[in-house]
C-alpha cells in the first residue's frame, strides 16, 4: 500500500541521521531544535514507525532508518536537480522585452529597478518608452505598460500592483524668500507651478473651494519631467509624487493636512503573457519589485 507523508520533513530526517543528535540537525539547517524534533515525530507519526531511539548521548538511528536512509537521499538529490533545473531554466530567458510608462516612471522609478533586473535576468534587453499613449500595447508597440489607469480592452491583462502617494512641495531656498505656507489658503498667495493645458490641478484648487485660473499659475506646463524641474529650481510650489521628492534632499513637503488623491499603478500586458516566458519573467520582477519601492 502506498505511504503518504510530507516530504519537506526528510531533510530533518537525514540532518539528524548524520549529526546523530537534534542540536546537530538544527544548526546544520539553521532550525531551531524544537523544529527538528517535531519534524522527526512527524514523520514517525507519518510513517507509523520508528526511526532514532533517543539517548542521553544523542539519537541512535534504528535499523528501519537506516533501510530508508538511501531512498531518502534518492528523493534528496532529485530535489535539488530539480531545483537547478528551474533555476537553469530561469536563467535561460532570453530576448527583447519593450516596455512603456509615463515620464516620471520611465525616467525616475523604473532605472533603479531596471538595474537590479539586469542581475537577475541578464540575458532579456529592455527597450523602455516613455509615453502614456494606450495604444502602445494595442498596436503591440509595447510588451509590458505601467499606467496610472486601467485599461479596458479585452485583450489586455491589467493588475494594480502599487499606489503613488502626492504631496505638496517646494525648494528650501524658496521657502526662505518667500515663506513657508502655513494652511492651503496661503498657497493663493504663492508662485505655483501649475498645468498648461491640463486642468487637475486648477480642479484641485476648486475642490477646496478656492477658483484658480490657469493666468494664476506663475508657471505652466503639461510635461511632468520639466513641471519636476521647475519645483526643483526653487520657481515655485508644486505637486509631486513622494517617491521623485525623496530623491531631492533640498526640497520641503508642505501643508500636511492637504490630502491628495493616490494615483494607481496597473501593469498591463497583452494575454499571451501566458505563452512568453521572457515577458512572464519581467512582469513578475515588476509586480514584485515596483511596490517594495513605493
Amino acid at each position: 500500500m502506498r505511504q503518504n507523508f510530507d516530504w519537506r520533513l526528510i531533510p530533518s530526517f537525514l540532518a539528524a541521521l548524520d549529526h546523530g543528535s537534534l542540536l546537530g540537525a538544527a544548526r546544520a539547517l539553521h532550525a531551531s531544535q524544537p523544529t527538528i524534533g517535531r519534524h522527526i515525530a512527524e514523520l514517525e507519526a507519518q510513517l507509523g514507525l520508528v526511526l532514532f531511539e533517543r539517548t542521553g548521548r544523542g539519537l541512535v538511528p534504528t535499523p528501519t532508518a537506516l533501510r530508508l536512509a538511501e531512498s531518502a537521499r534518492a528523493m534528496e538529490a532529485g530535489a535539488d536537480q530539480l531545483a537547478r533545473s528551474v533555476s537553469g531554466s530561469q536563467a535561460s530567458v532570453s530576448g527583447t522585452v519593450r516596455i512603456t510608462a509615463s515620464q516620471p516612471v520611465a525616467c525616475m522609478l523604473l532605472p533603479p529597478l531596471l538595474a537590479r533586473m539586469r542581475l537577475e535576468l541578464p540575458e532579456v534587453q529592455v527597450e523602455l518608452v516613455a509615453s502614456n499613449a494606450v495604444t502602445n500595447l494595442l498596436r503591440r508597440e509595447a510588451d509590458i505598460a505601467l499606467r496610472m489607469v486601467r485599461p479596458d480592452q479585452a485583450s489586455l491583462v491589467a493588475k494594480r500592483i502599487a499606489t503613488v502617494t502626492l504631496g505638496t512641495y517646494a525648494h528650501r531656498d524658496y521657502l526662505h524668500r518667500r515663506g513657508t505656507p502655513r494652511q492651503p489658503a496661503d498657497l493663493l498667495l504663492h508662485d505655483i507651478i501649475g498645468n498648461d493645458g491640463d486642468s487637475d490641478i486648477a480642479r484641485g484648487f476648486a475642490a477646496m473651494g478656492f477658483a484658480v485660473e490657469r493666468e494664476q499659475f506663475a508657471l505652466r506646463t503639461d510635461d511632468l519631467i520639466a513641471y519636476w524641474q521647475l519645483v526643483r529650481s526653487g520657481l515655485g510650489i508644486g505637486f509631486l509624487a513622494d517617491y521623485m521628492a525623496r530623491t531631492d534632499r533640498n526640497l520641503v513637503t508642505l501643508l500636511p493636512m492637504l490630502k491628495l488623491p493616490d494615483l494607481p499603478i496597473w501593469l498591463t500586458v497583452h494575454r499571451e503573457i501566458r505563452t512568453s516566458q521572457r515577458i512572464r519573467a519581467v512582469y513578475d520582477f515588476l509586480a514584485e519589485a515596483v511596490p517594495e519601492v513605493l
